[in-house]
């Protein structure tokens, strides 16, 4: 079967190795005799029913495209699946492109669509997801890691790399908030590699609200103990997805985050990292214990930069299997490659039925991979308020008397230790 024509497009956020994707789905699209069109700004276009915001892409333009950050083709967070009439126009527009298949490129928030357009056009377009995301969240089986992730993840590890050593050159502490919505792999991933001095992501508070003092404990109780051990700095990293977590009463105490025209607070622009440092060093300081901390946020530097060679390697795999599996008249699926083969994940499987978007996957934090990120930690331990002597030090330390150390820290429950 030899479809005419192959649509590329592009939704969520940037990722590295977008643009080796694009590259091998032209490729082959053209070896196999069909037209690639490369959509424009994802599917906000279409949304609207335009059809001149597209081009027929050419081997020429993509054959050194691979090593390349950004995505050639831009990309939007346009979710047509909520919409009837956005989803009729997108249907409507591809229809009168003669587009018969199409790679989406993109992760948990373009999933829905991909199955309302297969849905809407009858099956007459057939789509093949490509799963693309730097926080690595898309519940693809457990070994399949998400396009972009391990290189975010790397210039993560380079950029803490550097706050580790200004912290050990100037004898300060840096709270790194982290990019990564609503789980904490890539905060983790980077944290683990970079052996940050502590990480703290929000699968490891269970069910429920998150306080802010939950997070403000863990980080001075990292100071305090590599005070006991001589040490006056380091580096914590927290995900920026712990803010998702927070008690809505205790967010409505905030008074100077931003709001929207409806008056409502936007919970994803509270700086996590600020209110962390001020609470910690207000705490510290009160015993008379001065600590410089910085806060800084690592994002989007992440996002576009250009790809490690294993992940454009694993672009092309994902973008050579998605055309030919539409080609092959397959559809409906996510694309992934499992022991060095492609193997096709239905869409249906990854989507939350509550929701309708992608199924999203957490940090087990009781697996393996967890358990070693937190042996390697500096955090108060249940084994540290156990030991008189250790008591002693961390008291000292930071300035509290041994029975006042533990009822403070005793708070963090069932995380003063990892998980078994």
């Amino acid at each position: 079967m030899t479809m005419r024509r192959i649509g590329i497009v592009v939704g969520g956020g940037p990722a590295p190795g977008t643009n080796a994707v694009i590259a091998a789905a032209v490729i082959e699209a053209v070896k196999l005799g069909s037209t690639p069109i490369g959509f424009h700004d994802g599917l906000s276009w279409l949304a609207q029913r335009y059809t001149d915001e597209q081009h027929e892409m050419t081997i020429d333009e993509v054959s050194r495209a691979h090593l390349t950050g950004g995505v050639m083709l831009g990309s939007s967070r346009t979710d047509v699946a909520g919409d009837p009439a956005l989803l009729r126009n997108t249907v409507d527009a591809l229809r009168k492109l003669a587009v018969d298949g199409l790679v989406a490129i993109g992760g948990d928030d373009l999933v829905r669509s991909a199955i309302a357009l297969e849905r809407e056009s009858g099956g007459r377009i057939k789509v093949a997801l490509v799963p693309k995301s730097i926080d690595n969240d898309l519940a693809v089986p457990a070994q399949v890691t998400t396009l972009g992730h391990e290189t975010a993840r790397h210039v993560g590890v380079q950029l803490v790399k550097n706050l580790m050593e200004d912290a050990r050159t100037t004898g300060r502490w840096y709270l790194g908030v982290t990019m990564g919505r609503p789980t904490g792999h890539l905060t983790l991933g980077i944290g683990k590699a970079a052996s940050a001095t502590c990480t703290i992501i929000p699968e490891e508070f269970g069910p429920g609200p998150v306080r802010l003092a939950d997070i403000a404990d863990i980080v001075e109780g990292a100071i305090i103990k590599r005070r006991a051990l001589g040490k006056k700095h380091g580096v914590a990293l927290l995900s920026e997805a712990l803010v998702e977590r927070f008690d809505p009463a205790e967010i409505e105490g905030l008074q100077d985050v931003d709001r929207d025209a409806q008056g409502n607070i936007r919970v994803t622009e509270i700086d996590l990292g600020r209110k962390v440092l001020n609470e910690v060093t207000l705490r510290l300081e009160k015993r008379g214990i001065k600590v410089s901390v910085v806060n800084k946020t690592i994002g989007y530097e992440l996002r576009c930069a250009q790809p490690l060679p294993m992940e454009a390697e694993y672009a092309r795999d994902l973008g050579y299997a998605a055309v030919r599996h539409l080609a092959g008249g397959g559809g409906g699926v996510v694309v992934t490659t499992q022991a060095g083969a492609p193997r096709f994940v239905p869409l249906a499987e990854c989507v939350d039925p509550g929701t309708g978007r992608g199924r999203q996957r957490g940090v087990d934090v009781a697996s393996d991979n967890y358990q070693v990120a937190r042996a390697y930690m500096v955090r108060i331990e249940q084994a540290d308020l156990d030991d008189a002597d250790a008591v002693a030090a961390l008291g000292k330390a930071g300035g509290l008397a041994p029975d006042d150390l533990r009822r403070h820290f005793a708070r963090l429950d069932g995380r003063l230790s990892p998980r078994r």
